[in-house]
């Protein structure tokens, strides 16, 4: 059991960067692959990010493939979401979820187990 944690959104010009942190419970946390989704208003939750439980290998969707990057600090129990060149329509709910390292989530979200209770994120124009 893992207890997700975000943090980090807030509003920001179009072209700027944040930063989203996703603090975990447990000591277990080197254990779990971790993901990055958003959700707009009315829509699924899509897949941004994916890092393996070592950081040893990410994967991206198209959308985000170079403005986006995955990190995460073992030690802290922290994910991160590294987002430059922000455009308005990055404009969402952010999440981040966990999946145990025996089996690797995809981009669906029900392969992830535990989830975040999300963190908003602006983009102005």
């Amino acid at each position: 059991q893992v207890q997700l944690v975000e943090s980090g959104g807030g509003l920001v010009q179009a072209g700027g960067s944040l930063r989203l942190s996703c603090a975990a419970s447990g000591r277990t946390f080197s254990t779990y692959v971790m993901g990055w989704f958003r959700q707009f208003p009315g829509k699924e939750r899509e897949f941004l990010a994916r890092i393996t439980w070592s950081g040893s290998s990410t994967y991206f969707d198209d959308s985000v493939m170079g403005r986006f990057t995955i990190s995460r600090d073992n030690a802290k129990n922290t994910a991160y979401l590294q987002m430059n060149s922000l455009k308005p329509e990055d404009t969402a709910v952010y999440y981040c979820a966990a999946a145990p390292s025996d089996r690797l989530p995809d981009w669906r979200p029900n392969t992830y187990d535990f989830w975040g209770q999300g963190t908003q994120v602006t983009v102005s124009s």
